[in-house]
Formats: structure tokens, C-alpha cells, sequence
């Protein structure tokens, strides 16, 4: 038995009931609200008005229908970009993006992405530099076609390829296909963006390269 300054007694019941009272107070003030969004369908309903053409020179008509994006073919590119990421509070690392694309006519890079990762973007080139080529602009400033990422795949037209980018904190993962083309360490790594008109499809966006292609199924998803 405790005696309180001013002359009351505290039992030991009594302390513990207010101890226990006290845990349910903060518990029930830190895990009030629903809980954190981990997934966002970029091309739905929701964030139709988030899309715009990116404003690229000479750029093809870009049009948003029916949750997929077409991009007609630009002189020489055509972008697509999603203003809203940083106001819907989307990640910038431990994310996933999914999405599937399909050139339909050229033969160079299509369905392209650009996308955030910490306080800097990189952008996934797929098809380039004459319809091969897959890797990563730009490391420790060398392009795709210069760095450890570069790959070369065959992407025949008007088949949807599906894509798949992992960011993660040390390190980007991306799967085209199902198969892993890129595992790479980024660690200490500068990241950045090829200079020119790509920069124009930040937060994230869509791009292609004298050629016709179409997005569908764009979804984040938290890691």
C-alpha cells in the first residue's frame, strides 16, 4: 500500500488498473484510421485525370481509353506522364510496378518507364537501339547500352509483353516476360536520367521511340 501526497491510498490494484487503462488509451491512438495503402490501379477511374501527354518535341497523339494508353508514333518520341505520385503518396522505394505494353508498329523502344526511385528517376529502356536492346538509363552516368544492365530480347509486334520493376533499397530487379533481365546493385550508384526530353515523363511516364504502342494494366504495389 502506497500513500499519495495527499493522503490517499493507492493500492496496488489501483495502479495497475490505471496502467492498463493508460495502454489501451495509447494503443487505441496509435493504430486509429485505416491501414497504409499498399496498392494503386493507375489507369483507373481514380487517377484518369493524373495522365497527360508529356510535351516532347514533335511528339505522336497520345490517348487515354478504356484503362490503356496508346501512343502514336513521335519524331522521333511520344511520352506519356502520371503527374500525381508524390499527392496520392506513392512510394519511392520498396515498390513494385506491373504493367504490360505491345509495339505495334516501328521497331525500336516501346513501353518504356520512367520511374522514381528514392530522390532520383532512372528509365527502363525496353526495345532500343534498333529493337533489342533492355537495360537501365543511366548508371553512374552510362546509358543502357552501356552498362552492367544491358540485355537484347526479340519483342514481336502486337503482342503484349508483360513487365515487371522491383525497386528495391539497394538494389532494381526487372522481369519481362517472366524473365529476369535486370539484378542489379545500386548501392553508392549514382542514378539519374539520359538528358533530353525523357525528363519530361518524371514522376513516372511512358515512352517510345518512332513507334506505335500501347499500355495497359499499370499497378504499384508496396514490397
Amino acid at each position: 500500500m502506497n500513500l499519495h501526497p495527499h493522503g490517499k491510498i493507492w493500492t496496488r490494484h489501483m495502479i495497475g488498473g490505471g496502467s492498463a487503462l493508460w495502454f489501451c488509451l495509447l494503443f487505441v491512438l496509435t493504430h486509429c484510421g485505416p491501414p497504409p495503402r499498399t496498392e494503386w490501379k493507375l489507369l483507373s477511374d481514380e487517377f484518369e485525370s493524373s495522365w497527360q501527354a508529356a510535351g516532347m518535341a514533335e511528339e505522336g497523339r497520345v490517348t487515354f481509353k478504356d484503362g490503356e494508353i496508346s501512343l502514336d508514333a513521335g519524331e522521333p518520341m511520344t511520352g506519356a506522364r502520371f503527374e500525381a505520385w508524390q499527392s496520392a503518396r506513392l512510394p519511392r522505394s520498396r515498390y513494385a510496378i506491373e504493367y504490360e505494353a505491345m509495339r505495334v508498329e516501328g521497331n525500336d523502344f516501346f513501353g518504356t518507364v520512367t520511374f522514381p526511385v528514392k530522390d532520383s528517376h532512372v528509365t527502363l529502356v525496353i526495345g532500343g537501339w534498333g529493337g533489342t536492346l533492355v537495360g537501365i538509363s543511366s548508371l553512374d552516368d552510362l546509358d543502357a547500352s552501356e552498362n552492367t544492365t544491358t540485355g537484347n530480347a526479340f519483342f514481336k509486334n502486337n503482342e503484349w509483353h508483360p513487365v515487371r520493376v522491383e525497386v528495391r533499397d539497394d538494389d532494381l530487379r526487372v522481369w519481362i516476360g517472366g524473365k529476369l533481365f535486370v539484378n542489379v546493385s545500386i548501392k553508392g550508384r549514382k542514378l539519374s536520367l539520359r538528358a533530353g526530353d525523357i525528363e519530361k515523363c518524371t514522376p513516372l511516364g511512358f515512352t517510345t521511340y518512332a513507334t506505335r504502342a500501347r499500355v495497359r494494366g499499370v499497378v504499384v504495389r508496396r514490397l
